[in-house]
Order: structure tokens, then sequence, then C-alpha cells
């Protein structure tokens, strides 16, 4: 880096300040998440975390920069969550990614906030458990066979399936939150309309039918393990015998 160039703003790209008062980062970041679960990214504020902690937003800032900074953390904390598997064998790596997937998946449903952040705050992909979740990721599409130049592609096309079946079934799950009914009575009362929507639609009335009496959670659980599975065959092909 050219010596007059500066780094780019993160909290991961500065020294981490010295600890001068009782409050610590990890009790902001896990305050800031369990606001986030409550009331999502749009409520996170530093003076509303202040006043859950008990404390102003100016001895925030003496921990954390900005806002952005906040969410680095936060995002970064909640990657500490998944159980990756780092020792894999080539006869078992397909197990060790969907394993992978599946509790990325989970941890996107606990905290559906994190998915439009990934992409749009400073560098949350090189916090530190963020680094541990790729690198064992890469270590299983290492195991299995894929070279050097296509081990991140891979890992790639996992992440961009894991996150964006997991974004659209956080939307639709906090919209029945929001209207205040369990899942199945909310899709109970959607169906006389979808009935009639699809009456000129028979493929898409005959899908609807076959699945009428199946628990909506299972419907989605089944629907991720089909597309998780398509995906990795597409790779697994991509592998020498």
């Amino acid at each position: 880096m050219p010596a007059d160039e500066k780094p780019t703003a993160s909290v991961w790209t500065r020294p981490r300040p010295r600890q001068r008062e009782h409050l610590t980062r990890e009790q902001i970041v896990a305050e800031a998440i369990r606001l986030l679960d409550a009331e999502g990214v749009e409520e996170l504020s530093m003076r509303k975390l202040g006043t859950r902690l008990g404390t102003a937003a100016t001895s925030l800032y003496r921990h954390v920069a900005s806002r952005d900074e906040l969410i680095e953390l936060v995002v970064d904390d909640v990657y500490g969550e998944p159980d990756v598997p780092t020792a894999v064998d080539r006869t078992r790596w397909r197990e060790a990614v969907t394993r992978s997937a599946t509790e990325l998946r989970a941890m996107t449903l606990r905290h559906p906030w994190i998915a439009p952040e990934l992409g749009q705050v400073g560098l949350v992909h090189i916090g530190p458990n963020a680094m541990r979740m790729s690198s064992a990721l890469l270590a299983q599409f290492e195991a299995a066979g894929f070279p050097a130049d296509e081990m991140d592609r891979a890992m790639s096309t996992l992440m961009a399936y894991v996150i964006g079946m997991a974004t659209a079934e956080a939307a639709y799950l906090s919209l029945i939150t929001r209207s205040g009914k369990t899942e199945q009575e909310w899709v109970a009362g959607l169906r006389p309309a979808f009935d009639e929507a699809t009456r000129e639609h028979p493929r898409l009335r005959a899908g609807s039918s076959a699945q009428q009496d199946v628990h909506p959670k299972r419907i989605r659980d089944d629907n991720f393990a089909y597309g998780l599975d398509r995906v990795l065959d597409g790779l697994a092909a991509r592998l020498t015998p």
C-alpha cells in the first residue's frame, strides 16, 4: 500500500482501543444483537443501544467508532455460531458441506437482519469468525478434491445458494411474525385466496394440493435440502472420479 494511501475504514483495520471503563466491547456487541433480533436493523442506533446498556452513546464510541463498525462486529459475532466441520476426509465431503450449509441457514433464520448486511457494510468478511468459517469451508472443498483455483468458486456458489434461500425465508417468517399468527395459521388463511388465484393454473394448484397436509416448516426444510442437493450434484460433477 502506498504511504499516502489510507486503509479502508473498518473495525478490522485499526487497533482495538484500550478498555478504560467497566463497559466492554463484548457487552456492547451482545446487547446490539439482542436489539437487532428483537427490533431489526432499522431500529439500531447508538443512542438506543446506550439506553439499553444504561450509559450514554458517547461511552459506546470509546469502543466502536461508528454504527457501521458495530454492524461489522455483530455480524462477525453471529458468524461464530455455526458448527462448521474442519476435519474432513474425501469420502464424506458432501456430508460436511451439507452440515455447514444447514448451520448457516439456521444462523440466518435466528438473526434475519444479517443477510442484507453481508454485502453492504465495510469488511465483514475479514472478521476472525468469518475467516475461520471460510477457511473451514475451503478445507471441505479441498478434501473433496477441488483444485486450488476452484475451491473459492465452489464456496461462493454454496454461500450464494444458502444466503439467497435463507434471506427469502427470513423475510417470509418476519412477515408471519408481524401478523401475530403461527405459520400454520397464516398459510391456512392464505389458502382460499391461493385456490381462487390458481383456478386456471392446474399445475400450480396440483403442486399446492399435494402439500396441503404437510407442515409448512417441513416444506421449507425439504425445499432447502432439495436445492442444496442439486447444487452439490453440480459441484460434484466437476470432480475427477
